[in-house]
């Protein structure tokens, strides 16, 4: 979508208003497409001048803001877009805020942090103290690991003595001499 100058809008909507004319004869006349001049002078009917300039930067709203355009849409008999020029916002976004609440009610409206968060910087002395504090926890890991086997170890022997003393050797292994 091609950006237009504010003053030009104003111009094509002066033209209009003064001559009484349709938005094809502008269109030709300026070399615009029709439906975008349409645009403008719906705008500007419901919003004034104030919807002919691009806003700059992104606007945040709060989750009671959200939530007094959606009683407003739904408790008087105006469209989207009449009750988006009423509180200066696009008409897509009071449909999209009525649809969230619907679907998952005012947690939804609540403003959050998009995309990934920011990984945490660390300095080259914290990174080498966590690496080795790694390290530690690791070799501690397998010193109880080891312990446990030695253990198992240890019983299964101590199990086999027992019963060698119990039982006896068995009957067909000969002893060597």
């Amino acid at each position: 979508m091609t950006k237009y100058d504010p003053l030009l809008k104003a111009e094509v909507i002066n033209n209009y208003l003064q001559r009484n004319c349709n938005y094809t004869n502008l269109a030709e006349e300026y070399n615009l497409p029709a439906k975008e001049i349409g645009r403008w002078i719906r705008r500007y009917r419901l919003s004034g001048t104030d919807s002919l300039v691009r806003r700059k930067g992104k606007r945040n709203f709060t989750a009671e803001f959200k939530l007094s355009v959606i009683d407003y849409y739904q408790t008087h008999d105006e469209s989207t877009a009449e009750v988006a020029a009423k509180y200066d916002i696009l008409p897509y976004q009071v449909s999209a805020w009525r649809t969230l609440f619907e679907r998952d009610g005012i947690e939804a409206l609540q403003p959050h942090q998009k995309g990934r968060k920011p990984l945490k910087k660390r300095s080259k002395k914290q990174v080498r103290k966590l690496v080795n504090k790694n390290e530690v926890d690791r070799l501690r890991e397998e010193l109880a690991q080891k312990n446990q086997e030695l253990y198992d170890t240890k019983m299964e022997r101590d199990i086999l003595k027992k019963s060698m003393t119990l039982f006896g050797p068995s009957k067909g292994v000969k002893k060597h001499k």
